[in-house]
């Protein structure tokens, strides 16, 4: 086998003009109908983890001191778990709106593509 020429195709077809062909707008489309669910999940999930860690050092007396700061602490620390936990149902529920949001388009253009 000429390694030689499989090494000269792959690096020739790198820099080949891309053809807007329809498995780029099928992957474009589904890139599109997953988008919104990731960057909701991203952002809640660390705005939780940063607010389950405020709860921790409030309860650790690491930031304050006093009983009052920890119970404060615990309260907030359990809200930022809670929110962590619900992170996931919420991705669920958010990418199942956006397929089918996209659904219709996904499916016509896949059978566009199978059938040629």
């Amino acid at each position: 086998m000429n390694t030689d020429k499989i090494l000269a195709e792959a690096i020739a077809k790198e820099y080949a003009p891309k053809d807007n062909s329809k498995i780029v707008a099928l992957k474009k489309l589904d890139k599109k109908a997953k988008f919104p669910a990731t960057v909701f999940t991203y952002t809640f999930g660390i705005v939780s983890c940063l607010v389950a860690g405020l709860g921790m050092c409030l309860a650790m007396q690491v930031i304050g001191s006093g009983v009052m700061m920890m119970a404060l602490g615990i309260v907030i620390g359990i809200i930022g778990f809670t929110g962590c936990g619900v992170n996931y149902p919420i991705y669920k529920k958010i990418l199942e709106k956006g397929k089918q949001k996209y659904a219709f388009e996904i499916v016509e253009l896949a059978r566009e593509i199978s059938e040629n």
